[in-house]
């Protein structure tokens, strides 16, 4: 049984229809790039998934077997879902360890403590008194992840953490992610991501929308660019 199942979901906010009978499926340990341009969707069905969708919604999201779609934030956090947010949304009275311990707040066990996170961005060890926003945008990015890591997560939902950091530092958090698969720990990871070909190198499978819609889907090594691309464009 997959860990995580999407089942001919649609939301609407108002009047406007964001997804049309999205279905997907991701597997404990798996990786899924979710791509498309701004507009296509993405974060719409990352809020379905974690419990903070605003609109009115139809279909079913299981986790675990148990269905998740329309349960508040907190209860799914407790059950194994942490979401590093687009922007991060740091705590900006807080400093980089008082962030991270925020965490913690649903006493889930497993292997990620503050000083395993701290060996998977040692930058933020040196840093752990300043305040969160005063890091750069990468190190801040850093935060996020490390602090959704510390819920001790069995699903990691993260959504455009490549958006506007230098091109090191993306290489940087991208090592990290390969780092945390390799942990071998059973975490499956949702990327949502415009740039196709990094979150397509380290997913098994990719899902591409537009306008709502799953265009593409299936092994990510079973695409080439010219078949992603018109997904992606609609051409």
């Amino acid at each position: 049984m997959p860990l995580l199942e999407v089942d001919a979901l649609q939301v609407w906010y108002g009047d406007l229809q964001a997804l049309y009978g999205v279905s997907l499926a991701l597997d404990e340990g798996g990786v899924l790039a979710l791509i498309g341009a701004n507009g296509a969707g993405k974060s719409t069905l990352l809020a379905a998934l974690c419990g903070l969708l605003e609109g009115r919604a139809a279909g079913a999201v299981r986790f675990d077997g148990r269905a998740a779609l329309g349960r508040p934030a907190e209860a799914l956090a407790r059950e194994g879902i942490a979401l590093v947010p687009e922007g991060r949304m740091l705590f900006p009275s807080l400093s980089v360890e008082e962030n991270l311990l925020m965490g913690t707040l649903t006493r889930r066990r497993g292997p990620w403590t503050l000083a395993r996170v701290y060996q998977l961005f040692p930058i933020l060890e040196q840093f752990r008194g300043r305040p969160a926003t005063a890091l750069s945008g990468g190190q801040q990015q850093m935060v996020a992840v490390a602090r959704a890591l510390l819920s001790n997560p069995r699903l990691l939902l993260c959504d455009e953490i490549s958006l506007g950091l230098a091109p090191l530092v993306v290489e940087q958090i991208y090592a990290a992610l390969a780092s945390i698969r390799a942990e071998g720990s059973g975490l499956a990871i949702v990327l949502v991501e415009q740039d196709v070909q990094r979150a397509c190198g380290v997913a098994d499978a990719v899902c591409c929308l537009l306008k709502g819609r799953a265009t593409l889907q299936g092994r990510a090594d079973d695409f080439d660019h010219a078949q992603i691309a018109r997904a992606y464009f609609g051409h």
